[in-house]
């Protein structure tokens, strides 16, 4: 279960049915006790009538008197009672007619305990010493185990009810205990690169709730601070440098221009021209994902389909190949529509395209798969270079790694193009990966979820 509220409202239900349980569990042991206990005292005054009514010479007197007034005083209650009396020798001088001519079973060392005759069922028995005779007194317990047995079926239907109303209450309880961090949620998922300035109400009240609150709202000023400096350092960055490098530039191709060079002179002009140039592109570059990582760049994820972006890219593609002396093929499975921005996935084939280039043999072939299905748009681009190792996979996509090509005379790359590709990817909410082809060479591909 991912929802707390649920998990409260769980735990809550069953604490209360479990607390509720143990305390059935104990009362079902008072009262039962309790009226076993009532058993008891009924067959206590029981003899004790049975005593008065013999009186004080009962030993004396003949048995069938015995029997006549014993039978007189149980007679009312023969429904209630079962009486045994024996004389010393174990010979039954007197037996109540409900015990159809049985003997009430004697435990020995035990002067109260429960029994079972056929016929009967449970009795609840009580022995009493009237010398030189043993009174045998017992009373059913049918009666007792029916109160139980209703006791038992009444809490089963209460613990029923209580599960079903305390997981109710637990939700109510969890929802009105957790509304201040949904507020909290609701609040930091609005909270993005043009709302920095947002921050998390908090209540006038003193609790782990109030403390976190205030805990992230610190935490929100200390990120758009530090946002606010990113920004101010990318602004600053983009003017600062890039205005002397272009009055570089400028002062470069003025001297071209005048044509007073050396042609030494003017190949070194040429060569710091190239470079100026290079550095523009990396801030260019280094300026896009600063503004992408921290979320200031907007993407226009309208749903379309596929296709057409994939036949006018091949088009482009097939160009750029065919002028590096290399082939290209392309293939397209699946229907749907997928959520993007052409101008950014564009930049995203162009970087992998030129990748995949620069590492391929003379006459090699560039492999580009686009399928579309599961929910998802998977587009690879593959060529027959070299290849990459599986631990040097996780890495191209890091700033300024490259690695080095043996039949490569120069690398002038920046090491930035497969970083912009992973932050384009991330912008439209998918993932870009890279693993080496089975045949030889490497595969490049990325995936971005299809528009429901």
């Amino acid at each position: 279960m991912r929802s707390i509220g649920v998990r409260l409202a769980v735990w809550y239900a069953l604490s209360a049915t479990v607390t509720m349980a143990g305390l059935f569990a104990a009362g079902y042991q008072l009262l039962e006790r309790h009226l076993i206990h009532g058993l008891d005292l009924l067959n206590e005054s029981e003899f004790q009538q049975i005593a008065a009514h013999l009186g004080p010479n009962y030993s004396s007197l003949d048995p069938l008197v015995i029997d006549q007034r014993i039978r007189e005083t149980t007679e009312f209650a023969s429904v209630l009672f079962y009486i045994n009396i024996q004389t010393p020798d174990d010979r039954a001088l007197f037996s109540s007619h409900n015990l159809n001519g049985m003997v009430i079973p004697d435990v020995p060392g035990q002067r109260v305990y429960d029994t079972s005759l056929p016929g009967i069922g449970e009795l609840r028995v009580e022995e009493f010493v009237m010398k030189p005779f043993d009174v045998v007194i017992g009373t059913s317990l049918t009666q007792v185990r029916d109160v139980m047995d209703g006791y038992v079926e009444i809490g089963l239907a209460l613990l029923a009810v209580m599960l079903l109303a305390s997981a109710a209450i637990g939700l109510g309880l969890s929802r009105l205990m957790l509304q201040p961090l949904r507020l909290i949620r609701e609040t930091a998922n609005r909270i993005g690169s043009d709302t920095l300035s947002e921050r998390i109400p908090v209540a006038n009240v003193q609790d782990e709730v109030t403390d976190l609150a205030r805990l992230l709202n610190q935490m929100f000023d200390r990120l758009e601070s530090a946002f606010n400096q990113t920004r101010r350092f990318a602004s600053d960055a983009s003017h600062e440098l890039k205005t002397p490098l272009s009055l570089v530039r400028l002062h470069g191709e003025k001297l071209l221009a005048e044509g007073r060079l050396a042609s030494d002179q003017e190949e070194a002009i040429l060569v710091q021209l190239e470079e100026v140039g290079r550095l523009n592109r990396i801030i260019d570059e280094l300026l896009f994902l600063s503004r992408a990582e921290a979320q200031a760049i907007k993407v226009d994820q309208t749903p379309r389909e596929p296709t057409e972006f994939i036949e006018n890219f091949r088009n482009d593609a097939i160009v750029l190949t065919e002028h590096h002396g290399r082939a290209f093929d392309l293939s397209h499975e699946g229907d749907g529509r997928v959520a993007f921005e052409e101008r950014w996935l564009r930049q995203v084939l162009l970087n992998l395209l030129t990748n995949a280039l620069a590492v391929s043999p003379p006459a090699g072939r560039i492999t580009m798969r686009s399928r579309l299905s599961d929910g998802r748009w998977l587009v690879s681009m593959e060529d027959q270079g070299p290849g990459l190792k599986p631990e040097q996979c996780e890495r191209i996509f890091e700033r300024f790694v490259r690695f080095p090509r043996p039949e490569a005379t120069e690398d002038r790359g920046s090491g930035l193009g497969l970083a912009i590709c992973r932050s384009i990817i991330q912008l439209h909410r998918g993932r870009i990966f890279a693993e080496p082809r089975a045949e030889g060479g490497l595969r490049v591909s990325f995936e971005i979820p299809a528009a429901l």
